[in-house]
């Protein structure tokens, strides 16, 4: 058999190389057992609709904001279905409910009501349970969360952070290809093989770092001079145009 080197619904990608939870996929997506499919990982019938619906943090947002959504983001992550056991060879694992796992307080597992009170309670908890409610664990096939599992929880504060560094990736990207400043297209070198074009590649980008570095020092020295002036740091001009301001604008 010839194999294409793709990954299998037995063999997923791992979580490094799984596509980012979008709008069109983000929330609940259905059950598994009675447990909720929700951005990649499975979270209890009680869940609070509102926290499984969070969208990840505006840029725009404050430090208040940015606390009060790290809060509910914990809060959300005490619903969730805990992993037991890592995949096996076709990709299954086994999950717990959190209740049993003493991360929440619900009326269908007696022993988690002794917990103490700062742990959230499930006050509607389902009329039938299902396997999720019923047992200690559920067995999780490959095909129910292959597609949007995450290495952090989306969208919380660890997740936010990994995903900030695609955008670092990507300046770097674009920065070392900009032919005003450093150029690698095709002919930028007359060697070959690997390591002499590893070597050039890793001297380019330790002189893109200095001089975003010194760019940088340059900036807080400004703001530095601004605010002994009593004036706002500088910021850069707004490029991109809204559709209030396209209207506003002359015919």
């Amino acid at each position: 058999m010839i194999s294409t080197g793709q990954p299998t619904a037995a063999h997923p990608p791992p979580p490094a190389c799984r596509p980012v939870v979008r709008s069109t996929n983000s929330g609940p997506k259905g059950t598994h057992e009675g447990a909720i499919i929700s951005n990649g990982n499975l979270y209890c019938p009680g869940a609070p609709r509102p926290l499984l619906e969070l969208e990840p943090l505006a840029r725009t947002a404050t430090k208040d904001q940015a606390a009060d959504h790290d809060r509910k983001t914990s809060e959300l992550a005490r619903h969730m279905l805990g992993r037991l056991t890592a995949d096996d060879q076709d990709g299954y694992h086994r999950v717990r409910c959190p209740a049993a796992a003493g991360k929440i307080r619900c009326p269908l597992r007696p022993a988690s009501m002794t917990l103490d009170r700062d742990r959230p309670e499930i006050l509607q908890h389902p009329e039938h349970p299902q396997a999720c409610c019923a047992q200690q664990t559920i067995t999780v096939p490959p095909g129910v969360l292959a597609k949007t599992a995450q290495k952090h929880d989306y969208p919380s504060a660890p997740w936010r952070r990994s995903y900030a560094r695609r955008t670092g990736a990507e300046r770097g990207f674009a920065t070392i290809k900009d032919p005003a400043t450093s150029d690698i297209t095709r002919g930028w070198c007359r060697l070959i093989v690997l390591t002499p074009l590893m070597l050039f590649a890793t001297t380019l980008l330790i002189v893109r770092n200095q001089r975003i570095l010194r760019a940088w020092d340059a900036r807080q020295e400004d703001s530095q001079h601004r605010a002994a002036k009593g004036l706002p740091p500088k910021t850069r001009k707004r490029r991109r145009k809204t559709l209030a301001d396209l209207a506003a604008g002359p015919p």
